[in-house]
């Protein structure tokens, strides 16, 4: 079997299940944030207080950790699908994984203050 380092996953079916698992992730998180948004009114205090539970600091951090892994999958398999030209590839998934990274470590020091 061949393997490839910029694959998230250690295969095809392995990647396959990363990026439904991540889709679960994503969505429950966007409907626990519209049904508190749905059943609340939504104040600056009631915004900082949704976001100074530990429960909820912890699933928007899964659901970043899930946004980084099914991009990185997503842009891989579509960048090696359309993208023929080896050096632009490996350029253009670079800025994709650099951006994501960006992407996660602004949010973990948005969300936990670091």
């Amino acid at each position: 079997m061949v393997t490839n380092s910029a694959s998230f996953g250690r295969s095809g079916v392995h990647d396959f299940m990363l990026l439904r698992v991540t889709a679960v992730i994503m969505t429950l998180y966007t409907l626990y944030l519209v049904g508190f948004i749905a059943f609340n009114d939504i104040t600056y205090d009631v915004w900082v207080g949704f976001f100074a539970k530990t429960f909820t600091k912890v699933f928007t951090l899964l659901a970043l950790l899930s946004v980084l892994v099914h991009a990185w999958i997503g842009a891989w398999q579509v960048l090696s699908d359309y993208v023929k030209c080896a050096m632009l590839r490996g350029a253009a998934q670079f800025g994709v994984v650099v951006l994501l990274l960006v992407y996660v470590m602004t949010g973990i020091v948005v969300l936990w203050g670091v």
